[in-house]
């Protein structure tokens, strides 16, 4: 069984590639997934929206820092994966760290 630990996805934020709707892709050990950036804080979360499969990096993060399903527009918050429109879905998301040498995850 493999241990968790800090995996980096880019050698700098800016390596990350953000849209106007402040969502990057980014791949972590050979699967996608989005990185979101609200107030300057970077979160890490499942490239699909667990309801019906729409894809976070065409959605958008709204006014609140929940990041918002393009499909049905279901809102997930980045930090605890918790679905605030009330539909009871759960985001998987990862801790995320900026550091000096890079971008980094833990998984």
């Amino acid at each position: 069984m493999r241990e968790n630990n800090w995996i980096k996805i880019a050698e700098s934020v800016e390596e990350l590639r953000f849209s106007g709707n402040q969502i990057a892709l980014a791949e972590l050990e050979g699967r996608p997934i989005c990185i979101g950036r609200y107030k300057e804080k970077l979160f890490a979360f499942a490239h699909k929206c667990p309801h019906a499969s729409g894809l976070f990096a065409e959605g958008f993060i709204d006014a609140l820092g929940n990041v918002v399903c393009p499909l049905h527009r279901y809102r997930f918050n980045m930090g605890t994966g918790r679905n605030v429109s009330g539909e009871g879905y759960y985001l998987k998301h990862w801790p995320v760290e900026e550091r000096e040498d890079g971008v980094y995850v833990w998984c």
